[in-house]
């Protein structure tokens, strides 16, 4: 079962566990966790299928053929090459790939159905009664094996070895029958109910489709507000008015490619900035095409809108300002709560001093002076730190407070936080003698 977690009205949860606010300040031992992590739905022809899969960014540079089936340099992975740029670890989904078919030939099954498993081939040369069988991917060896029968080959990263199967020598068999699934919005909700329990800093999804983005957009806003699990969503063309979702305006210009592919970098800049730092001028660095051609007007409605855009500066393409959706300010959430470097801060506290809790005091330390004493020091440490990385600033140990709650069991913590962020405007005023 999940801990309890999310925003609260008054003292009356049922769930142990951690809830945590954060409103506008006027209009009313925990370290600090690495950022770097992101879960995207991938459309996929090989691969894992109907569950999470873990790859870091030197096992996509070092393993794409084995995870994906293609090569890191290969077309079809430049999406997740743009999200790599920036992210460190991914967690991905294959979004259809229960429903795919293996392809095969007569010495063996696909070990993941789709398409690409059509590119493979067997190879089989026979020497003093034995047989070196070859395993090729677009023609390329992949595997090879010397052995006395079929009985002997030993299953790899592509293919189910039949150990009936008849060897002779053959100069290229191909597999045939692959066929990739459909995907519809079932294969999309597939991956949020299986992504709700990762620790992401941001999620992504490359589509145009309004019911597919309205429906992340609404998981981000529950997973953030109810259950507690601080992370953004990157859509495309996407108006949510929320401090959770990110929505990117520029489409991509590449033949034969979604016009929503900038989502796979953004996703990755989002998921990898530090907390103390902002994606605010940042230079697009990827290899997509990318439509910038707006005017200093639409730039500012752009802003105005809550769209995350790209504009040019000389050569380059920049993040003209680092934001989310969220229009619509309140005493509870103003205008600072629009800026993405507000909330990775807040996101960061949240996580941490949940894991903090949880870990430490949830069912371990008493709820009395002392405990609530040794709750206040770890908070206050983990604040001090945020400040000296210039996260925050201008922080006191007074500004934090651990007071005993309604109950025997419950603790309240008052946390005041000033949140540092990037310079964006200079204003210069120069009085000539």
């Amino acid at each position: 079962m999940a801990l309890g977690g999310g925003i609260f009205l008054g003292q009356n949860k049922t769930l142990p566990g951690s809830y945590i606010n954060f409103v506008s300040l006027a209009r009313i031992g925990a370290a600090l966790s690495e950022r770097g992590t992101a879960a995207f739905a991938l459309e996929m022809d090989w691969g894992i299928e109907d569950r999470v899969f873990t790859v870091t960014n030197e096992e996509f540079i070092k393993n794409a053929v084995s995870i994906f089936g293609y090569d890191y340099a290969d077309e079809k992975m430049k999406g997740i090459r743009e999200l790599f740029r920036n992210a460190q670890t991914l967690y991905g989904y294959r979004l259809g790939g229960q429903g795919a078919v293996q392809a095969a030939c007569e010495y063996g099954d696909a070990k993941y159905g789709g398409e690409r498993g059509n590119d493979l081939s067997v190879v089989i040369t026979v020497s003093e009664g034995r047989y070196t069988v070859q395993l090729l991917l677009d023609g390329v060896q992949v595997d090879s094996q010397t052995v006395t029968s079929a009985a002997g080959l030993r299953d790899n990263e592509f293919v189910i070895w039949k150990s009936d199967a008849v060897l002779k020598a053959t100069a290229g068999i191909h597999f045939t029958g692959g066929e990739n699934s459909d995907i519809n919005v079932s294969s999309y909700q597939r991956f949020l109910d299986r992504i709700e329990n990762y620790p992401v800093n941001a999620i992504g999804v490359c589509s145009e489709d309004p019911k597919v983005n309205t429906l992340f957009a609404q998981f981000a806003k529950n997973i953030r507000d109810k259950i507690g699990v601080k992370l953004q969503c990157v859509l495309f063309n996407h108006d949510a008015d929320h401090e959770g979702i990110v929505n990117v305006k520029n489409p991509v210009l590449d033949f034969d490619v979604n016009k929503a592919s900038l989502v796979y970098w953004v996703t990755g800049i989002i998921a990898g900035c530090a907390v103390n730092k902002s994606n605010l001028n940042k230079v697009y660095d990827g290899e997509y095409r990318i439509f910038a051609d707006y005017t200093q007007n639409q730039l500012e409605g752009a802003i105005k809108s809550g769209e995350f855009v790209l504009h040019k500066v000389g050569d380059s393409l920049r993040v003209l300002a680092d934001i989310n959706s969220l229009t619509t300010v309140s005493d509870e959430k103003g205008e600072v709560f629009q800026d993405n470097q507000t909330i990775r801060v807040i996101d960061q506290i949240s996580g941490d001093i949940a894991a903090l809790f949880n870990n430490k005091y949830l069912g371990n330390v008493a709820n009395d002076d002392a405990g609530r004493v040794s709750l206040w020091a770890d908070i206050v440490k983990h604040h001090e730190d945020l400040a000296r990385i210039r996260a925050i600033e201008n922080f006191s140990d007074e500004d934090v407070e651990v007071l005993a709650g309604d109950d025997k069991r419950s603790v309240v913590v008052k946390n005041r936080i000033n949140i540092v962020n990037a310079m964006a405007q200079v204003y210069m005023t120069c009085v000539i003698a």
